[in-house]
């Protein structure tokens, strides 16, 4: 017997939390509130963050696949989804989202609640919305997704040192003290092609790719990027500096009101680096 066709299916990251078997009666109260059965559980692992497990909930009919988790486990269940995906539109199996990480960026800038409770109320009655998902393929040939952001340079490296013991205590801010570790590193050589056309080679400290604009603390990394408009956004920033990129900054929080030669941005379908 199926247990799982009808249900949704919860891939949980249980590092996030400090008592995952309460965070699972919560949900299971929640769920029975809505008339609706318990979900199905599937657990990250280190070795696969949420790829087969998404995968596996599909297989087992799951109705909706809901990513409980931060930005990572999100892109991983994506990921699986779409590796799992029928050929037949109509038999897509939808994401739900359940943000419990560090910066939830895509729950942000899909203007969702972070509340565990709100957010699983409208897995549980909302409507589904489409939106765009970036592919990354790599020299190597391998494959991945994303749903926020790619990049190379400063964003990745920050991302590389960050501590996971200040990022579970502060947050967020534990990306800006390992981003001001690595701030001053140097730069590359960098040549991109948006839609086959190059946009020249110059000296860049990072590369960001964006399917969404919006970072912590409301500041506007990609002020025009749209998670569902087709289109993939482009930040190339080269600062010279602290005072480079001090400038760069006052670009951000002044909202790329007045611009800065250090920051150069283009939209494209494809893009190539």
């Amino acid at each position: 017997m199926d247990t799982t066709a009808g249900r949704i299916a919860l891939v949980i990251n249980p590092s996030k939390f400090d008592d995952p078997d309460a965070v699972r009666a919560q949900v299971e109260g929640i769920c029975a509130e809505e008339g609706r059965p318990a979900p199905a559980w599937y657990e990250t692992t280190v070795e696969d963050p949420g790829v087969g497990q998404a995968k596996q909930a599909v297989r087992d009919g799951a109705s909706v696949v809901c990513s409980l988790g931060g930005d990572g486990t999100v892109r991983a269940v994506v990921q699986g989804l779409l590796e799992e995906r029928p050929p037949d539109d109509e038999a897509e199996v939808p994401l739900g989202l359940l943000p419990a990480g560090t910066g939830n960026l895509l729950a942000r800038n899909l203007g969702l609640p972070l509340a565990l409770d709100e957010a699983l109320r409208i897995v549980l009655t909302g409507t589904t919305q489409r939106i765009d998902v970036g592919r990354v393929t790599f020299d190597d040939g391998d494959v991945e997704v994303f749903l926020v952001a790619a990049g190379v340079g400063l964003d990745a490296e920050a991302m590389a040192e960050v501590d996971e013991g200040v990022k579970k205590r502060f947050g967020w801010v534990a990306y800006v003290v390992s981003g001001a570790k690595v701030l001053l590193n140097r730069g590359f050589r960098v040549r991109a092609v948006a839609d086959g056309h190059h946009t020249g080679s110059q000296h860049a400290r990072t590369v960001i790719v964006g399917n969404c604009g919006e970072l912590t603390a409301g500041a506007q990394l990609m002020p025009d990027a749209k998670v569902d408009d087709g289109l993939l956004d482009v930040m190339v920033a080269s600062p010279r500096g602290l005072m480079g990129w001090g400038a760069v900054v006052a670009d951000l929080v002044t909202r790329h009101r007045f611009g800065h030669s250090a920051v150069q941005r283009v939209q494209a379908k494809k893009v190539e680096v």
